[in-house]
């Protein structure tokens, strides 16, 4: 049986009988069909509710279900009388159509409708899309319109944006043989990746989006002034667009758990988090929230609780790494091809990158952990056993689960240790650095304290960058996102396990001023990712009744 079959084999329930489970008022649904609504209800977060972050090891390119146990351990949560909502991002098209497939779960730990929410769902990335080309158009509009602001076409410095992946458009130039245009260079984000994600993610209200939508740097004058989208007057039209992007989505797990889903940022090239909107709408109505930062725990969670929890006050009261044993055998030196053999030599000398990520939740956050498991068909007795025994020498607990195959009811025992670590006296929650540590010294003890690196070497550019933000606004007072692989601790996607002496490179820093970080992009990451040789999109298929297979 697929995936899909298996979903539309557990029949779903009206999403208005998940609002009433949850406790969400009638009046502050936005129903968008029978099994999706807009929740327009303001948070107002309880205060003994528990927050549980997922996040994961350096993954495989396959990934290793991090949203798979994050939806089976909510399951599991309610299944033993935790009154439990997810709170996780929205699935961008660049992915399902690229290599990974749709980001809903897989087996009975899925969130439906599956093929909804992987594709066009309320619309809120076209929303971003649109909102994102509009400040775009206003931008080269107001240069052939005489340009009254003086801009200087080669250094419009906010891109255009697209949710697929498509290289081809990472340098494109506009206006070309447009009479009276001024023809320049520019290039396409992903939607996931543009400021305006961003933005979305962390604005709390309508008068908050439009006052950060205002904040967005888009160019510099011919005499090197700053142009900011409300010299554009462009904020209040941009905010129109996403009003109702803003609200988060309601929908539901297989096993009738309530699940906001909201806002997609990717975590190697952007902050990795759903919207502290749902984040804090799912902790007003529930007594416990699930929720997950993308990739591993360098990328994903460092921005959940470097950026994201600075932000909005929020604090995890237990952190669960996703861990399988064809990563840690991966790390270990495997090959691709071995991954599904028994392999304990390997899985062992792996199991340095699951330890560096454990202790650095535990030990620079200072935050309760716990390792899970998520078991494949393939995994023997022997590698699960090893990899016990390891986390047991570091006096964290290590919990099978097999929610892709049972569901919920393959992580009561996990979910029964995550309660415990949650109700243990509140840990002393510190960050990886301070707000008011210069922008260098930020980037250096990410790099230090989480990736294991010896230090960090900046690019002329980068240098520059520094110092001419410096000029628009203060930025050592901004937190830092570092975009680079999620494959490796370093920024080379080849060095794998847990690799340490090595330099990170930074090649250059970008200013968001709306979502409130310095970008610091790592290596050779593009904000614009490509196709693989055969993307998913070529294993799609629908039939003449609209069936579809193959988003996963």
């Amino acid at each position: 049986m697929t995936d899909i079959e298996i979903a539309r084999s557990r029949k779903m329930s009206d999403i208005g009988v998940i609002a009433r489970k949850l406790g969400v008022p009638s009046c502050d649904l936005e129903r968008y069909g029978k099994y999706k609504a807009k929740v327009a209800a303001r948070p107002n977060v309880k205060k003994d509710a528990k927050l549980i972050l997922v996040t994961a090891i350096n993954p495989t390119a396959a990934g290793e279900g991090k949203t798979t146990v994050s939806i089976g351990l909510a399951d599991a949560l309610n299944l033993i009388g935790a009154k439990t909502c997810l709170a996780l991002r929205e699935p961008s098209l660049g992915p399902v159509f690229g290599v990974k497939g749709g980001a809903t779960g897989g087996g009975y730990s899925q969130i439906v409708p599956m093929e909804d929410i992987n594709l066009h769902f309320t619309g809120d990335f076209h929303a971003i899309t649109a909102a994102n080309n509009l400040l775009c158009a206003l931008v080269d509009n107001s240069v052939f319109q005489g340009n009254p602001l003086n801009i200087d076409p080669n250094k419009i410095l906010f891109n255009r944006t697209l949710d697929v992946n498509d290289r081809a458009l990472r340098g494109v130039t506009v206006n070309r043989g447009v009479k009276d245009a001024t023809e320049h260079s520019e290039k396409f984000n992903i939607t996931a990746a543009c400021e305006i994600m961003a933005i979305l993610a962390l604005a709390s209200d309508l008068p908050d989006l439009k006052r950060r939508l205002g904040k967005i740097l888009v160019a510099y004058t011919y005499d090197g002034k700053p142009v900011f989208a409300s010299d554009l007057h462009a904020q209040d039209a941009m905010t129109i667009l996403l009003k109702d992007a803003l609200k988060p989505n309601l929908v539901q797990t297989l096993g009738k758990t309530p699940a906001f889903v909201h806002c997609g940022p990717f975590a190697n090239i952007a902050h990795g988090c759903n919207s502290v909107s749902a984040t804090k709408l799912a902790m007003t109505f529930a007594d416990y929230t699930v929720t997950e930062a993308g990739f591993g725990a360098d990328l994903g969670a460092e921005k959940f609780l470097d950026v994201k929890c600075r932000v909005s006050g929020l604090c995890p009261n237990a952190v669960v790494v996703v861990a399988t044993v064809r990563a840690l055998k991966l790390h270990g030196g495997a090959q691709k091809d071995d991954l599904s053999r028994e392999d304990v030599e390997s899985l062992q000398r792996g199991m340095c990158n699951l330890v560096r990520h454990v202790t650095n939740i535990r030990d620079v956050y200072r935050l309760p952990v716990i390792v899970a498991i998520n078991r494949f068909t393939a995994d023997t007795e022997r590698e699960i056993s090893a990899i016990k025994s390891a986390t047991r020498q570091l006096g964290v607990e290590a919990v099978v689960c097999d929610v892709w195959g049972k569901g919920g009811r393959g992580a009561k025992e996990l979910a029964r240790r995550v309660t415990e670590l949650c109700n243990e006296p509140d840990s002393e929650f510190t960050f990886a650095y301070e707000t008011r540590d210069p922008v260098a010294d930020k980037i250096r003890k990410i790099a230090q304290k989480i990736y294991g690196a010896q230090d960090v070497a900046f690019s002329p550019e980068a240098e520059e960058s520094i110092r001419a933000l410096a000029d628009v606004c203060a930025v050592d007072a901004l937190p830092v996102v570092i975009a680079k692989t999620q494959y490796s601790f370093s920024d080379d996607p080849k060095l794998l396990g847990a690799p340490s002496g090595f330099t990170l490179r930074i090649r250059n820093v970008e200013y968001r001023g709306g979502a409130g970080f310095l970008v610091a992009l790592a290596g050779n990451m593009l904000l614009m990712p490509g196709l693989s040789a055969k993307p998913n999109a070529v294993n799609m298929t629908i039939d003449d009744d609209g069936n579809i297979d193959g988003l996963y």
